[in-house]
């Protein structure tokens, strides 16, 4: 596995991790999701000056930077889906791959194949399919 994928997946178990705290990512500060993310972490024995620490950190502040942006795209095309009902865990792929998709320059095909991957492992036997419909729509966009 990737250092990109492994940064992806402790990005994503990061913003999970704030659901059991504060409910609402909005209510953290950077620092206090930075916490959060060195938790993980050291969970995984991956420190902060590693690669993967690094690539996690860069999604998950941006994420919380843009967050109001990255929820209106998904409740704009989260179709016959209301966003209270995703769960969390999808919730929280789709998030770290919207901000790919809107604001890095990382191929489209690329950021939808690392999400669906990483639905695979983690979430529902359903999850794939909406994630990608999700993501689809809002490639498309670009």
């Amino acid at each position: 596995m990737g250092m990109r994928r492994k940064g992806r997946e402790v990005a994503i178990q990061t913003l999970y991790s704030t659901e059991f705290l504060d409910n609402d990512i909005r209510l953290l500060t950077e620092d206090g999701l930075l916490k959060i993310l060195e938790g993980v972490a050291a969970d995984k024995e991956i420190l902060p000056d590693n690669q993967i620490y690094e690539f996690a950190s860069d999604l998950v502040v941006n994420v919380l930077n843009h967050i109001d942006n990255i929820d209106d795209r998904i409740k704009a095309h989260s179709t016959n889906w209301s966003f209270e009902r995703i769960a969390k865990l999808d919730l929280g792929v789709i998030r770290i791959a919207v901000y790919e998709l809107i604001y890095t320059d990382t191929p489209p095909p690329i950021v939808m194949n690392e999400a669906i991957e990483i639905a695979k492992k983690y979430c529902s036997e359903s999850s794939g399919k909406f994630i990608n419909g999700v993501l689809n729509a809002i490639a498309k966009e670009r």
